[in-house]
């Protein structure tokens, strides 16, 4: 059995970690470089680092602050936020990056998942999703910018077209879940991982253990990730993990 994994995730808006109800209302947290030493030391599977002011705003790759959190870490470390080429990937990478999300320039050119994946390897290259019901719809569709602008593209459409490119892994979030607090999206994240065969992390939604243990009884997917609760100390990392191997998962454990 693999081992499911426990992510902590940073949403970093000029050089601070913020955190938000979905999406909107962001709120200090604190520095990125002590909270992903402190997530390290916290037994972690992996880090995600997601820039939100370079996908807002559209300024410069934080490398210094990316190096400087690399440097702390013995688990991999992802990087995301307004990613648009293979010169940005390669940057990434060099500073400390194990694997890069890629979101908005994924869906402007599809051709830059395939491209990505042959220059520096599948394991490389995670495609993020921000996908949202629409009622009217009855469908799931994929939003960008932070959340703010729906591309109309059908969320399980894109999903297999991601795989077929050569994306490594997804990083799904339910907007309609993100920070409420209420558990995950089982029912579409059940949905997408039977389209596929690569890992999917799953965000948006977690609120106590129970919600991961729920996750993962009712879904196959490879990861749980989470912010707020991690960042507040509401859930206990290595606890879950204790939890989670009590009801009968592979988890990695320090």
């Amino acid at each position: 059995m693999i081992k499911k994994r426990i992510i902590p995730c940073l949403d970093v808006k000029d050089g601070r970690v913020v955190k938000g109800v979905n999406f909107t209302g962001l709120r200090d947290i604190g520095d990125p470089v002590e909270l992903a030493k402190r997530y390290n030391g916290e037994g972690a599977d992996e880090l995600v680092f997601l820039d939100i002011s370079k996908t807002q705003d559209g300024h410069d790759l934080m490398i210094d602050v990316i190096r400087d959190t690399a440097k702390e870490l013995f688990i991999p470390l992802t990087i995301g936020g307004g990613i648009s080429s293979v010169s940005d990937i390669r940057q990434l990478l060099g500073a400390g990056a194990d694997k890069v999300s890629i979101n908005s320039a994924a869906l402007r050119d599809p051709g830059l998942i395939k491209t990505a994946a042959d220059v520096f390897g599948s394991q490389c290259i995670c495609i993020a999703i921000d996908v949202k019901y629409d009622a009217v719809k009855t469908d799931y569709f994929v939003f960008t910018h932070g959340g703010s602008k729906d591309t109309g593209i059908r969320a399980f459409e894109w999903i297999e077209q991601c795989a077929a490119l050569g994306a490594g892994e997804l990083l799904i979030t339910s907007m309609d879940h993100d920070g409420v607090k209420q558990g995950f999206d089982t029912i579409f994240l059940k949905r997408a991982k039977e389209l596929v065969d690569i890992p999917i992390i799953a965000s948006g939604g977690a609120g106590d253990p129970g919600h991961f243990i729920e996750l993962f009884h009712e879904t196959d997917v490879s990861a749980g990730l989470a912010a707020s609760i991690f960042h507040n100390r509401e859930v206990d990392i290595e606890d879950l993990k204790y939890k989670l191997q009590d009801e009968g998962f592979e988890v990695r454990l320090t």
